[in-house]
């Protein structure tokens, strides 16, 4: 099969570029950036740029292609409103447009539980259905409507899946992990409420595959999306001092009220859409709600679904990272 993955120069995208390159189909990447994966065709471009635009890149890379795996996004706390919309919305209205022109016949979305979060628990869901209205934050709002769309254009000839991907992590994220020590290094990772809330994530390398496998089983599943984690709930200060160990650096001591955090997080994303600061803000009203809520999922449709279970243990990815650690300078 010939797939085309967006967004590889990702740390998820480049997972799956490479992953469904070692499983021996043909992989032509699209982004602004080199992948770095071996084995595959780069394509540079943009998905904000109309596919039918001269030199875009888009109408070629997804030409020949039989299936698309869509993971290019604007991934952010905070951020410009237009900017979400553009590449979020737009550029995956742009994507499912060239891939059905092209004759594409599988499309993979690669979406977020936050499309169905409205700030309180989940606790033991399936994948509920996406709610821009509900969501919080632009990246949220922007990619509900961006699964809606890709869903909206499942048809028998064009199948559609969404997958959302849970907190991926693992070595070499410069988004969760590395952000998470830095910030305990520095004695600025505190837990909020008593850190008991259980939350869900997901290895890199369980992303990646259930990605494929979502590719594969595409045309039996179209149509439905699905929610992908490890399947291991932990208290969130269980899973902060597992990633602060594996780096050797301390777990969070000190606890903030998780009411705080949100009224604290509410006033920063104002000071910040007003004089933006050139690092993610240190809080948001939606990362406090994600650091103080549980937030876990029922896989059995998931698995069942996709034929597909997780291949490396929440503590096996500790161990993992904490190799990652010691052989980094």
């Amino acid at each position: 099969m010939r797939v085309l993955v967006t967004g590889a120069s990702g740390f998820l995208g480049r997972a799956v570029a490479a992953r469904i390159s070692a499983a021996g189909h043909e992989v032509r990447t699209f982004q602004r950036r080199p992948s770095g994966v071996a084995g595959v065709e780069d394509v540079h471009g943009s998905i904000t740029t109309p596919a039918d635009t001269p030199y875009a890149g888009l109408a070629y890379a997804v030409s020949g292609m039989h299936a698309v795996v869509h993971l290019a996004a604007k991934v952010s706390l905070t951020g410009d409103p237009a900017a979400f919309e553009a590449v979020n919305v737009g550029g995956t209205r742009t994507v499912l447009q060239a891939a059905a022109d092209a004759g594409v016949s599988r499309f993979v979305h690669v979406s977020s539980p936050s499309v169905a979060h409205a700030g309180s628990s989940i606790m033991g869901s399936d994948a509920l259905p996406a709610a821009p209205e509900q969501a919080r934050g632009d990246y949220a709002r922007t990619k509900a409507r961006a699964e809606l769309l890709a869903l909206a254009a499942d048809a028998p000839a064009f199948s559609v899946v969404a997958v959302r991907p849970h907190l991926v992590w693992g070595p070499g994220d410069t988004q969760l992990i590395d952000r998470i020590v830095d910030r305990a290094r520095r004695g600025r990772l505190p837990l909020l409420g008593r850190g008991a809330a259980l939350i869900d994530t997901t290895y890199i390398d369980n992303a990646a595959s259930a990605i494929h496998a979502a590719l594969d089983a595409a045309e039996r599943v179209h149509g439905q999306s699905y929610v992908i984690t490890n399947g291991e709930p932990r208290p969130i200060a269980e899973l902060l001092a597992g990633i602060c160990g594996a780096a050797n650096v301390a777990a969070p001591a000190w606890r903030v009220p998780a009411s705080a955090a949100r009224a604290a997080g509410s006033l920063i994303e104002a000071i910040w859409r007003a004089r933006p600061g050139t690092d993610e803000p240190p809080m948001t009203r939606f990362l406090a709600e994600q650091l103080s809520t549980a937030h876990w999922f029922d896989q059995r449709r998931t698995r069942a679904d996709l034929a597909w279970t997780p291949e490396v243990s929440l503590d096996e990815g500790f161990a993992r990272l904490a190799a990652h650690y010691r052989q980094t300078p």
